[in-house]
């Protein structure tokens, strides 16, 4: 079982409560009473840059940079960034070391309660894997042209056939999210085009 924070879960719920309090003194002000739109884009926006700290241990490790995390009851439970060319494994996406963690931590298979944030819009396969672990929402930064299953490719997360729908939220921290992609992406052409 993997250890989750080494804080107690009070100063851990301390430290969220003062970034939450951070994002709401952006401009724009405060939110209006009975106003819980802005509360949540800033506790979204709070949990996406957990997420793109995950992405940057993968751009470290030369993996293409993608993170995720999975988040309970203000607390993170599951983290991962992507691992494939590391592990030689073809399922070991963010999202699913990230959903994996989880479990482990909880003891269940069974999401219900958690949200899952991450860089890149899930591709099929972690689609699949976030309806079967019944993820009951999904914040995502950027589209995924390529693969994506949250909405842009079809939308998996959503599926009124599946036994299970997951709530979805989009662009989400998207220019820093998918600036990480593309800087990383451009430096590996640099290094292929210097190389031949």
């Amino acid at each position: 079982m993997h250890n989750l924070c080494a804080q107690p879960v009070a100063m851990r719920r301390k430290i969220r409560d003062n970034w939450i309090q951070i994002f709401m003194r952006l401009p724009g002000g405060p939110p209006e009473e009975g106003s819980v739109e802005l509360h949540h884009r800033a506790e979204d926006e709070l949990w996406m840059r957990e997420a793109i700290a995950e992405a940057r241990k993968a751009e470290a490790i030369g993996e293409v940079p993608i993170g995720a995390v999975v988040v309970r009851d203000g607390l993170v439970i599951g983290r991962g960034h992507n691992r494939r060319e590391l592990l030689l494994d073809c399922t070991a996406h963010a999202e699913m070391l990230a959903i994996r963690e989880a479990s482990e931590s909880i003891g269940a298979w069974r999401l219900l309660d958690c949200t899952l944030y991450v860089t890149l819009e899930p591709c099929p396969m972690c689609a699949g894997a976030i309806v079967q672990g019944r993820v009951k929402r999904v914040v995502y930064g950027t589209p995924d042209p390529k693969a994506g299953c949250a909405g842009t490719l079809m939308n998996l997360l959503q599926e009124p056939r599946f036994n299970h729908e997951a709530e979805l939220t989009s662009g989400v921290l998207q220019t820093e999210c998918a600036g990480l992609l593309t800087e990383f992406f451009r430096k590996l052409r640099r290094q292929k085009k210097s190389a031949t």
